[in-house]
């Protein structure tokens, strides 16, 4: 039989993503920086050439919808801290891999509870009790609610995802048979119960502003410090190892959901009792949602949270302005978008790197 060598190329990818040390400090700041600056060029151009708006007035036009006026500064800071709020309260759950997609049912309910104290009992008790029973129903309220897909998740390991996201439907139908049985005009709207409602310190955003700057410290603390922030942490990496070193996975779960449902149902009494006074379907205002883009952004850390809060709400305010001082509406969402979209992007060049093939190729050789 006679011997043949063969030469053949070894095919490979253009380019493959590898994950990268951990950046320093400095140069992942200066991602996210070049991340933006890129992004309010994109937007720009955007803005330009869809409704030929000058760029520099259009994001003029956006830093006054946040800071032009003081009640405008104080409006803006509170909107960002019940978002801060909401994103705290999700933490815990995420750090630990169980993804709570009920903040917004969690507030709702919380507000509810709130809420319905101030119709049962308002000018019926004195009003230090009442603000008690307000804020330990809202608390109770958003832990029955999210405790219940953490005794599953424990006891039959169910899909914590889909039965998180299910409760928010139930808690806006909850909220719906409450507001016909208290609303005989048929109406569906609970006229403002402001004498009933939270104390205000200073002005009626100031006393939130000042709980949740408490509550944000507090959890900083005890996720990075506590021995129950280190248990989240383990259980998170791996339930398996957790088992091994002796921690019980199913106390920790349970645990800890129910101190996220309590936050989410503190945000809602904050909402609810502390400024509207009244509830509505619409009474969280997706922060929920948007509170998971807060807390991945800042990696699960309650300080970080603080910017991460603070940039999403000037932009949704911003654009709010945009809408009013330049009639448009779709590219002012467009834009908030894009903007966004690279700083949620930037967190993968963080994260990770693209290493491109090297010039040349690698031959296989085959003999038969």
């Amino acid at each position: 039989m006679r011997s043949k060598t063969e030469t053949k190329k070894a095919h490979e990818p253009l380019f493959h993503v590898v994950k990268r040390d951990e950046l320093s400090g400095i140069k992942s700041i200066l991602v996210r920086a070049i991340a933006i600056l890129a992004a309010i060029v994109v937007s720009s151009l955007v803005v330009v050439i869809a409704e030929k708006v000058n760029p520099v007035g259009y994001f003029k036009s956006m830093f006054r919808g946040a800071f032009s006026t003081p009640t405008l500064f104080w409006s803006f800071l509170h909107e960002a801290a019940l978002l801060l709020c909401v994103a705290i309260a999700l933490t815990p759950a995420f750090k630990m891999r169980f993804w709570n997609i009920g903040g917004e049912g969690q507030v709702l309910v919380g507000g509810l509870a709130s809420i319905a104290c101030m119709f049962y009992l308002g000018g019926k008790v004195p009003n230090v009790l009442l603000w008690v029973l307000i804020i330990v129903s809202g608390l109770l309220a958003g832990a029955v609610w999210a405790v219940l897909p953490a005794l599953c998740k424990a006891k039959w390991n169910t899909n914590e995802t889909l039965f998180t996201l299910m409760m928010n439907y139930i808690a806006i139908q909850l909220v719906c048979f409450c507001l016909d049985t208290w609303v005989k005009s048929g109406s569906g709207v609970l006229e403002p119960m402001h004498g009933y409602g939270l104390p205000s310190v200073g002005n009626k955003w100031l006393l939130n502003i000042l709980i949740i700057l408490a509550l944000t410290v507090f959890m900083f603390i005890y996720l990075r410090f506590s021995k129950h922030g280190y248990e989240i942490s383990v259980v998170g990496e791996s339930e398996n190892t957790a088992r091994y070193i002796g921690i019980n996975v199913k106390k920790v779960i349970i645990r800890t959901v129910l101190i996220s449902g309590m936050l989410c149902g503190l945000a809602g009494v904050l909402i609810c009792g502390g400024i509207n006074h009244t509830i509505s379907t619409t009474a969280a205002k997706g922060r929920g949602f948007t509170a998971i883009l807060v807390s991945w952004l800042a990696k699960f850390n309650p300080l970080y949270m603080m910017l991460t809060s603070i940039l999403i709400v000037f932009f949704q305010v911003g654009a709010i302005q945009v809408k009013s001082d330049f009639n448009i509406s779709d590219v002012a969402d467009i834009t908030t978008a894009i903007i966004l979209f690279f700083i949620v992007g930037c967190e993968f060049f963080i994260r990770y790197k693209i290493v491109f093939k090297k010039h040349g190729h690698k031959e296989a050789v085959n003999n038969d």
